[in-house]
């Protein structure tokens, strides 16, 4: 993940409602009516947060009839704690 895209995942991550949604979408894929279930804001407030992680990489959608369903990427997960050990490892390269 190169500076840019870190920049981009770590903005999207820095608003605590997305940071939570995260924390749920870990335990596995989700619908978004089970995601809005623990968020007092609307429909439309969820797509945004949604829209946001999505661009950033974070998430995959798919739909299925009239329901989306959200997952985190596995290979975000992957970069994200390659760049973090790589962020604050020892190693000045760059």
């Amino acid at each position: 993940m190169n500076d840019e895209e870190m920049s981009l995942v770590l903005k999207a991550m820095a608003d605590p409602k997305r940071l939570k949604i995260i924390k749920l979408l870990s335990g596995g894929t989700m619908c978004a009516c089970n995601v809005l279930e623990h968020f007092d804001f609307t429909q439309p407030t969820l797509s945004h947060h949604m829209k946001v992680l999505e661009k950033a990489g974070i998430v995959s959608v798919s739909k299925q009839s009239q329901w989306h369903y959200y997952a985190l990427k596995d290979v975000f997960v992957q970069q994200f704690m390659d760049s973090m050990c790589q962020l604050f490892s020892d190693d000045e390269t760059e």
